[in-house]
C-alpha cells in the first residue's frame, strides 16, 4: 500500500480543533451554515439568535455546544452573554441584523442615524464585550455587502451605510490587535432573509443571476461559510474586506 507521504498527498486535520466559534445570529442562513462548517473543522460552536425555538433546532442540526436567545442590539444582553461564557473563545462572527432600504427623502433624522450606525454600533459593542474573552490571533468577523456599492433608487441609504464598514473594520483591527478583525462583503446570497425580502420575485432573481453571473450559479450560504472559516484559520488576515458575490458587482 502506498502511503500518503509517498504519493505527495497530505492528510489534513480539522483546522479549528480545540477552538471555540461564536456566531451572533446563528440560527439560520449564513450564520447557521458558518456554524456547521466550523463544527466540521473541529470547533466548539456557540450560536445566538432571537427566536428560542429556531435556535434549539439550529443547535441540534450543527451540534452546538451552547446557545443563547437574546436581541444582539441590546448592549446589556450582549455584554451579559459574553460574561457568562465559561471559557475563552477564538472567533466571533456577526450575521445579525439586516440592511435598511427606502427613500432618503422619506426618512427622518432618527431613521438616518439608525440606518447609518446600526451595523457599526453592533460590531463595536460585540468587540467591547468579546475582547476580554478572545484569544490572540482569533478574529471578529462582520458582514457587509457588495450589492449596495451600486447606487440605485432601491438601495436608498444602504449604499452609504455599507460603505462605512471597510474603514471601520480596518481601524478596529488596529485597536483590537492581536485579535483580528475582518469584513465579508457579500452580494445576493440565497438565504431565508433573501426570500423574505423578495417574496414572489425570488425565483426570478435566482434565474437572472444564473444567466448573468460569471460563475453561472447563485451564491449560497455554504460559499460564504467556507470563506468565513478560511478567514478564521488564516492568522495573517486582518483589517481587510473580502468580496464574495460571484462577480455580481461587475455585471
Amino acid at each position: 500500500m502506498t502511503s500518503p507521504a509517498a504519493t505527495g498527498v497530505a492528510q489534513r486535520g480539522p483546522e479549528l480543533a480545540g477552538q471555540t466559534v461564536v456566531v451572533i445570529g446563528g440560527s439560520s442562513g449564513i450564520g447557521l451554515e458558518t456554524a456547521r462548517h466550523a463544527r466540521a473543522e473541529g470547533a466548539d460552536v456557540v450560536i445566538t439568535g432571537r427566536n428560542p425555538d429556531g435556535l434549539r433546532q439550529a443547535a441540534q442540526e450543527v451540534g452546538a455546544q451552547r446557545t443563547a436567545a437574546f436581541d444582539a442590539t441590546d448592549a446589556a444582553s450582549l455584554k451579559r452573554f459574553f460574561q457568562d461564557l465559561p471559557g475563552p473563545i477564538d472567533h466571533v462572527m456577526v450575521t445579525a441584523g439586516g440592511p435598511t432600504y427606502g427613500s432618503l427623502l422619506e426618512m427622518d433624522a432618527a431613521q438616518v442615524r439608525e440606518a447609518m450606525s446600526d451595523r457599526i454600533t453592533l460590531g463595536l459593542e460585540v468587540a467591547r464585550s468579546a475582547a476580554g474573552k478572545m484569544r490572540p490571533g482569533g478574529t471578529l468577523l462582520l458582514m457587509g455587502s457588495t450589492g449596495a456599492r451600486r447606487i440605485g433608487h432601491g438601495n436608498g441609504i444602504a449604499s452609504a451605510a455599507f460603505a462605512a464598514l471597510p474603514p471601520f473594520v480596518a481601524a478596529l483591527a488596529l485597536e483590537l490587535a492581536p485579535v483580528r478583525v475582518n469584513l465579508i462583503a457579500a452580494g445576493f446570497v440565497d438565504t431565508p432573509l433573501s426570500a423574505s425580502l423578495l417574496g414572489g420575485q425570488l425565483e426570478e432573481r435566482r434565474n437572472e443571476l444564473r444567466t448573468t453571473l460569471p460563475i453561472g450559479r447563485v451564491v449560497g450560504p455554504a460559499d460564504v461559510a467556507a470563506l468565513a472559516v478560511h478567514i478564521m484559520t488564516n492568522t495573517a488576515l486582518t483589517g481587510a474586506t473580502y468580496d464574495i458575490d460571484g462577480g455580481e458587482q461587475f455585471v
